[in-house]
């Protein structure tokens, strides 16, 4: 057994079922994200761990021990909320040692803890201070410190991010990974965000609809997905209508391509929009390499690449080439070429 074990998590409220079915064993010293949009049932899984929400059914192992309905002081988890939950009215020593005082601990060692838990997370200096005197970063912090002071045995992070701006955001990612490593402390975290979770984790369980729909390592989610909705939550991709010929190709754009198309049902092809390449028309396609051809509907500069629209006889999709290349004029008739490797294929979606 795992050091943590979820076992067949089910939570319903009224008719809707919020998590149906989670299971996930998660090593001692892991960092795992649960990654999926709003609703998919990830903070109400986290919420359960933590013994915040009291599971309708399953099972929740730590250590070897069953803590499925024990309370959530007794389970020694640090739990950092999306809104960082701290006491106004109490400084940055006290919101920090707020646990430690909780269980009893002497003001000296609750101080020496504390000072220990502030320069850790970067905030030495600033104990006395209010959380209202405090950037958003420094309250992140504050709540990180927080929860890392009782030495939890799992900390569990709510979209502990999201309230920060985007360049703190990617700063905290890297902080919070850093410190996660160093203490080696089992983490879960929760986000909408792929790419805390593909920056931050050791391991990404892709929730959706209250199930996981795939677990795996950053590299798997993101190069190998194992459904139509990892592939297009996960990054970013084109889905290309597609049929298939006599030889059993995938044809798209009424152009047959060096992949193999499902034996049977309709299809979409899957493609990311950095893996593809414009070339001119006339260029040959080389072995191992699929191809297409279309006209561009227009060129948009994102700062570090430029996005192409383009269209062809049988819809759009997106390129991005590097910021720098020589801009394509409207209407151009362009070839868009491929690893043929690089593409996926899913079962299309009936309306």
């Amino acid at each position: 057994m795992s050091y943590l074990e979820l076992s067949g998590l089910q939570k319903r409220y009224r008719d809707s079922v919020a998590v149906d079915d989670v299971s996930l064993s998660v090593e001692q010293g892991e960092a795992v994200a649960l990654l999926g949009p709003s609703g998919c049932g990830k903070t109400t899984t986290l919420r359960m761990l933590a013994g915040l929400v009291d599971p309708d059914r399953g099972a929740i192992h730590l250590d070897g021990t069953e803590i499925t309905r024990l309370p959530a002081h007794r389970r020694n988890m640090g739990y950092v909320f999306q809104s960082y939950a701290l006491f106004p009215h109490l400084s940055v020593a006290r919101n920090v040692g707020f646990g430690l005082e909780e269980r009893g601990v002497n003001k000296a060692e609750i101080a020496r803890q504390v000072t220990e838990a502030l320069a850790l997370v970067r905030l030495a200096g600033l104990d006395g201070r209010r959380p209202r005197e405090l950037s958003g970063g420094q309250q992140q912090r504050v709540a990180l410190a927080r929860a890392l002071v009782i030495r939890p045995a799992v900390l569990l992070l709510d979209e502990s991010l999201s309230n920060l701006d985007a360049k703190l955001r990617d700063t905290m990612r890297h902080e919070i990974r850093s410190i996660q490593r160093s203490l080696g402390i089992t983490t879960l975290f929760v986000t909408h965000d792929q790419v805390e979770a593909l920056t931050m984790c050791d391991r990404i369980a892709v929730m959706n609809r209250g199930r996981i729909a795939q677990i795996g390592s950053p590299e798997d989610i993101y190069e190998r997905p194992a459904t139509r909705f990892v592939a297009e939550f996960v990054g970013r991709a084109n889905a290309l209508p597609a049929t298939r010929n006599a030889e059993g190709h995938a044809v798209l754009w009424g152009q047959a391509l060096p992949v193999k198309a499902p034996a049977s049902g309709e299809f979409d092809l899957f493609v990311r929009p950095q893996r593809m390449r414009i070339v001119p028309v006339s260029e040959p396609v080389a072995d191992g390499m699929a191809r297409v051809t279309g006209r561009v509907l227009r060129s948009v500069f994102v700062g570090d690449h430029v996005e192409v629209l383009l269209e062809g006889a049988g819809g759009q999709l997106t390129i991005e080439t590097q910021s720098g290349s020589a801009a394509l004029p409207e209407g151009a008739e362009v070839a868009v070429i491929w690893q043929a490797r690089d593409t996926l294929s899913f079962a299309r979606e009936t309306p």
